[in-house]
């Protein structure tokens, strides 16, 4: 593989190596962008690290992606499907899903339910990072992400806080994962010092590399 960008080669040697990728999966990673969109997740500093050390996960916001890439669903990017087709794509795939998550995710269980005042609630996807050590719990939403999904979220991230993890734990990590979001209004909604629950968008396409330079080239100049 020719990589021009010295710092984005020695993170895919690095990453490469510390995951027994396949000559298969490290092409996956790189038509995928990896590099590049773990970049427009981390300050200065972070992206030195890439480079250095590749992707250490030490906090919940080192585990984020945006966008991710389920191009290996099989879902045309305009195709009309419903959140529960998506999730039963993402069941059939899980083992894809799992490498494009990341590092330490283990599958807990589709549609969990829980109740309380005799009210049941089901969460699509739950799973554990096993680096973190604590559940992370994603949402499905095939539409424009809105501050009621944000709300629905801090509430299953509470209830796990409170009823379900474990006191060596660390707090539940919440990931509303939509096909787009107002950044404005995810900003508004979370608080400042949000640390659990985040929103990112997902892809059914592969990305154009050339683009996602393009949104590090103008994260560079803000």
């Amino acid at each position: 593989m020719k990589i021009d960008n010295p710092d984005e080669r020695k993170f895919y040697e690095i990453e490469a190596r510390n995951n027994g990728w396949s000559l298969r999966e490290l092409q996956r990673q790189f038509d995928t962008a990896l590099f590049e969109r773990l970049v427009l997740s981390r300050d200065k500093k972070g992206i030195k690290e890439l480079s250095s050390k590749g992707q250490i996960v030490a906090k919940p916001e080192d585990t984020l992606k945006d966008p991710y890439i389920l191009e290996f669903l099989g879902l045309p990017e305009k195709s009309k499907y419903s959140e529960t087709e998506l999730e039963q794509k993402i069941i059939d795939k899980l083992e894809h899903f799992l490498l494009e998550l990341g590092k330490g995710f283990a599958f807990v269980g589709r549609q969990v339910r829980f109740t309380f005042d005799d009210k049941h609630f089901r969460i699509d996807l739950v799973f554990y990072n096993r680096i973190l050590q604590c559940f992370v719990l994603i949402d499905l939403k095939i539409g424009e992400i809105s501050h009621q999904d944000l709300g629905q979220m801090q509430m299953y991230v509470n209830y796990y806080d409170r009823k379900v993890k474990l006191e060596n734990e660390n707090k539940t990590i919440g990931i509303v994962l939509c096909r787009t979001k107002n950044e404005t209004l995810v900003e508004i909604t979370l608080p400042e010092n949000n640390k659990q629950i985040f929103a990112s968008k997902y892809l059914t396409v592969l990305p154009s590399k050339e683009d996602l330079k393009k949104l590090i080239e103008n994260k560079d100049e803000e």
